[in-house]
């Protein structure tokens, strides 16, 4: 892993941090780091998802969440308008509030935002999807979900500057001004490159497997551009989401990328000191093979 990625300390770059939604991922560690950082005076932004918390809100109202395949192989949600209903009440509505009330709790100067609020993250609404079902390419349409292209650098910088913590969920705005989801993965990657940060992707596992079902292949490191075609070749199902998503963010100006394991005592601690797969921004110089990648959080 790179030396410049050390934990905290005001000389070092910015720091994006998304969590991930997945059940088996508790926050409490990843508070206990941020605000260890934040108090060494580097800049830190929070990024979580929520697809657990949607998915069972989904299941409580009777309706079955669907996720769908893209032509790539890359796994997401499809986000029709009801879903996009329980996705905004979720997201923004009750874990983004949690999260941020427990920051705070945690002496970390926390506001809370989605995608939305000042325009932060914008882009293309998608009015369908090209997807994969039984072999079959198909192209879906009603999906409520957009691409996370434009960052309001000026609020994010002015927030940093003022000493908050922005913590930040989708939805996005979308080009025609309405909500729409965003992967969650997809909008730390943006932010990551606009701000030159280094970008921690916490899982619930511990980074990129060579073989996807064994845990003993992870790929520790990618600083070439051969290395990272590796890591995408052995990505499969979300974590193919993920490396994507690595993949903007180094090609935008990202000093790093790591994906981690958020079940660590210490996750985000870890992650910076070596734990998991780093990811070069040599590793994406020359490479032009990026993939589209579904829509979730």
């Amino acid at each position: 892993m790179s030396e410049s990625n050390a934990a905290a300390g005001p000389e070092q770059p910015p720091l994006v941090v998304k969590i991930g939604g997945a059940r088996a991922v508790d926050p409490a560690g990843v508070i206990e780091d941020v605000a260890h950082i934040v108090a060494s005076g580097r800049e830190v932004v929070v990024v979580h998802g929520g697809s657990t918390a949607v998915d069972d809100t989904l299941d409580a109202l009777g309706k079955e969440p669907e996720y769908v395949e893209t032509p790539a192989g890359v796994s997401g949600r499809f986000t029709d308008e009801e879903t996009l209903e329980v996705f905004s009440m979720v997201l923004p509505g009750k874990l983004n509030t949690e999260l941020v009330t427990e920051l705070r709790a945690a002496g970390v100067n926390a506001v809370g935002l989605s995608g939305v609020d000042g325009g932060l993250v914008t882009g293309p609404r998608k009015s369908a999807v090209r997807v994969v079902e039984d072999g079959k390419r198909k192209i879906r349409r009603g999906d409520h979900a957009g691409k996370p292209e434009s960052v309001n650098a000026g609020l994010l910088t002015d927030l940093l500057a003022d000493g908050y913590v922005p913590t930040v969920s989708p939805p996005m705005l979308a080009d025609d001004g309405t909500a729409a989801n965003a992967d969650a993965d997809r909008v730390a990657a943006l932010l990551a490159a606009e701000l030159g940060a280094e970008l921690v992707l916490l899982t619930d596992v511990a980074g990129v497997y060579e073989d996807p079902d064994d845990p003993d292949t992870l790929i520790e490191e990618a600083s070439t551009p051969a290395e990272f075609e590796a890591v995408q070749a052995a990505a499969a199902g979300f974590m193919s989401r993920k490396v994507h998503a690595a993949e903007e963010a180094l090609t935008g100006g990202a000093a790093g990328v790591v994906v981690s394991d958020a079940t660590l005592r210490k996750p985000l601690l870890a992650a910076l000191e070596g734990h998991g797969t780093w990811l070069d921004p040599a590793a994406v110089a020359d490479n032009t093979t990026a993939t589209t990648g579904g829509e979730s959080a």
